[in-house]
């Protein structure tokens, strides 16, 4: 590992007080990134995680991405946790708290938005950051795309009624703009680049009659890339955080109060996962990425649903912008972890 991969947790802890003092210091900058937005994706924020993801893309063998059904179990996993799991812990976990631990803590109705808010995120399986967990936790690469294309489609019917379900409400209606935005700025886009790219250097490669065609073009590539990842993954800490300083600073027991059942949901349910994945045999390039897709979330459209159905200021939004906050440091946590246990999966 290089120096920046070796001491990431050093460089994400300082980038979180970075991004806070910034936010703070210099909170005009910080509007006019918020500004620079489509459908509540913020555009700055994308071109840095589509930084991440496009070296990543570019190591998927197309020609393999068919023998990934020979291999169900791990889709089976992601599936059974995203979907009959997942949403159901979060809300269970919501109530818990802020109808019963927290309750004499916060009023009824700023309770009834955080858990909302906390559903919101529980029902939308993350799309975009699950390739550089995936990267770092060294996944499979194509079995990880088929995971979360088939993850998108099936958020595309379930999304609607289940958040329906659980939050009572009836008239539940999908932001179209976000999802699909944010699923072509982070899948389909960096997949076309990275298969053009792959294809230009195989066959530059082969015209060159290399051994093993491609191979070390691509890794070469992939490895010029690395800092430039690194340093996109702590810039979008320091804007994610700058971006909610103001937040961060008048609201902190109500912060503290959301993140704790969001930890709690957060490791509990990679714990779950981890634990089947390993009862199921899975090898661990893909019960890690399994694990993390189960994990994280898709906090964009979380967000955008929350506005729109309990407004800017609600509780339901500061619950959704608390899980962006907590999830990128939680979820390099997990990728430690995961990289650390790869010999439980031997």
């Amino acid at each position: 590992m290089g120096f920046f991969e070796r001491y990431l947790s050093v460089w994400v802890g300082l980038c979180i007080v970075a991004g806070v003092g910034l936010g703070y210091a210099m909170p005009g900058a910080f509007e006019s990134i918020a500004a620079l937005e489509y459908a509540h994706v913020n555009l700055v924020v994308a071109v840095l995680v589509w930084l991440m993801i496009y070296p990543m893309m570019v190591q998927i063998d197309f020609g393999s991405i068919k023998d990934v059904g020979k291999k169900p179990k791990g889709l089976v996993l992601t599936l059974v946790v995203n979907w009959l799991i997942k949403p159901f812990t979060m809300a269970l976990l919501g109530w818990l708290f802020f109808k019963g631990i927290f309750a004499d803590w916060v009023d009824p109705q700023t309770a009834t938005e955080y858990i909302a808010g906390m559903i919101l995120l529980g029902v939308a399986p993350c799309t975009a950051m699950v390739f550089v967990w995936s990267h770092l936790t060294k996944g499979d690469a194509n079995y990880t795309l088929v995971q979360v294309s088939i993850n998108d489609l099936i958020m595309v019917v379930a999304f609607a009624p289940l958040t329906a379900m659980l939050l009572g409400v009836t008239d539940i209606t999908v932001p179209w703009d976000t999802l699909l935005l944010s699923v072509a700025l982070y899948v389909v886009l960096p997949l076309v680049a990275g298969y053009i790219t792959r294809r230009r250097l195989e066959n530059k490669s082969n015209s060159a009659q290399e051994t093993v065609p491609g191979n070390g073009a691509i890794d070469a590539l992939v490895s010029k890339f690395k800092p430039f990842s690194v340093i996109g993954l702590l810039l979008t800490i320091v804007i994610l955080f700058g971006l909610q300083a103001k937040t961060i600073l008048s609201q902190p027991q109500d912060i503290v109060l959301i993140a704790i059942p969001l930890l709690i949901q957060t490791y509990g349910i990679f714990a779950i996962a981890y634990f089947a994945a390993k009862r199921m045999k899975l090898p661990h390039n893909i019960a890690a990425p399994a694990c993390m897709i189960g994990t994280s979330n898709f906090f964009e459209l979380a967000v955008a649903v929350a506005i729109s159905l309990f407004g800017l200021h609600s509780g339901a939004a500061l619950a959704t912008v608390v899980g962006v906050l907590v999830e990128v440091p939680v979820m390099l946590s997990l990728v430690w972890f995961a990289n650390k246990t790869r010999h439980w999966f031997d």
